[in-house]
């Protein structure tokens, strides 16, 4: 019989932003963690614009931003180069309660933050462990590693909290992919730009967003003189030389990284799903490993770890009382996180099929009470039920369900 002193509260796979935080806050409360990381931290990631509404959960988690190492963030400019259209929204002017700025990171040393704070907290975090299985029974988890040619790992509770390789989603085959989004992203940095650029760009450090035909381009400055470049499209062959054509039809990127050095070109595909299948007897998914909705509005660290915060929310009172078990234990998880995840949605949604952009974001005199709503969904406050542009994103919704129900019914 295993020794009680070997099994754990929980397991975590993956020390990203949504199992660091899950991993910190299980261990405030007490909890005996173990996170599995495969990767050796730090590591180079994508995803590296924050959103304001991630501020009030740094301060749970105890994490202090250094403005040395990450760049303030005050807002978003969306721009047209075909048309000339220019918008700038900054965080500061959205609605009452909304915070008023963010962070622009560098993921390598962003993660590994968060990961070294989880470890102050006392969770047990090792880097370059794969696993290899995992096994849920009515008493508990086995997870099988790689560690010493194979070894076994047992907890009362697990979280997949691998990203987007959706580790649990994939081998269940339960990832839906979420059509007419972004599919994929190529993307590269520029270092050494010029003193000028910077001085341009710094003080407000605010993403870029840029319109190209079936997608758009990210500019994000980065510490150290970085500009963070990439495109996302949700049709269209999409690798580096649709990358290396599109940098060199913007003038705007153009003048900014005029004798800059380029890195290397990545690739990610596969953007945009949802996993069916997202919890079940002792063990949940969280952050990318339960969805992943088209970056253009930065949503995926934010919900992530939003997410995250929930599920241990909602795990802690459950391990406490011996309930870890009940199959449900999520479902008000799902409940809580699908206003975010279907604002975000429908918003990308508009961003790239209908007028919105021309009929608010570039509007010559958009209504002021949705142009503060709008401000507050790109801030990630979604949660709140007082925002007139977020009712008009969820009434449009339900109208385009109950038309596919007519349409179903009429067959």
């Amino acid at each position: 019989m295993r020794d009680v002193s070997d099994v754990f509260d929980v397991i975590i796979v993956g020390c990203g932003p949504a199992g660091s935080t899950a991993a910190n806050l299980l261990s405030q409360a007490g909890r005996r963690v173990l996170v599995l990381e495969r990767e050796q931290f730090p590591r180079f990631h994508i995803g590296e614009s924050l959103l304001p509404i991630d501020l009030p959960l740094f301060e749970r988690l105890g994490v202090k931003i250094d403005a040395a190492a990450y760049r303030f963030k005050q807002g978003a400019e969306f721009w047209d180069e075909r048309s000339g259209a220019y918008a700038y929204f900054s965080f500061a002017d959205a609605m009452p309660g909304t915070p008023s700025h963010a962070w622009q990171v560098d993921r390598a040393t962003f993660d590994l933050m968060l990961a070294d704070q989880a470890r102050a907290r006392g969770a047990e975090v090792r880097f370059g462990v794969t696993v290899r299985d995992m096994r849920a029974d009515p008493d508990g988890v086995t997870v099988v590693t790689d560690e010493g040619g194979g070894a076994e790992h047992r907890a009362r509770y697990l979280f997949d909290a691998t990203g987007q390789d959706a580790w649990l989603a994939r081998r269940a085959r339960s990832v839906s992919p979420i059509r007419e989004l972004g599919r994929a992203a190529v993307f590269t940095h520029f270092e050494g730009l010029s003193p000028e650029v910077r001085a341009e760009l710094e003080p407000r450090g605010d993403i870029k967003v840029m319109l190209v035909e079936d997608g758009w381009h990210w500019l994000i400055p980065l510490i150290g003189g970085r500009l963070s470049v990439g495109l996302v499209k949700w049709r269209g062959k999409l690798d580096e030389a649709a990358l290396d054509a599109a940098l060199a039809a913007s003038p705007l990127i153009q003048r900014l990284t005029a004798g800059a050095r380029r890195g290397p070109t990545r690739t990610i595909a596969n953007w945009s799903y949802k996993n069916t299948q997202s919890a079940g007897p002792r063990w949940a998914c969280v952050g990318d490993a339960a969805a992943f909705l088209d970056p253009v509005f930065s949503s995926g660290v934010s919900l992530a770890m939003l997410g995250a915060e929930k599920a241990v929310d909602l795990l802690l009172p459950a391990l406490a009382a011996g309930q870890e078990a009940d199959a449900r234990l999520m479902a008000p998880w799902a409940t809580h996180m699908q206003p975010a995840y279907d604002a975000f949605e429908q918003l990308i949604r508009r961003f790239y099929h209908t007028r919105l952009v021309d009929h608010l974001f570039f509007a010559a005199e958009p209504d002021p009470a949705l142009r503060r709503g709008l401000i507050s969904v790109l801030a990630g406050d979604v949660w709140r039920r007082d925002n007139p542009f977020q009712t008009m994103l969820e009434s449009s919704r339900l109208q385009a369900k109950r038309v596919a129900t007519a349409d179903e019914s009429a067959q």
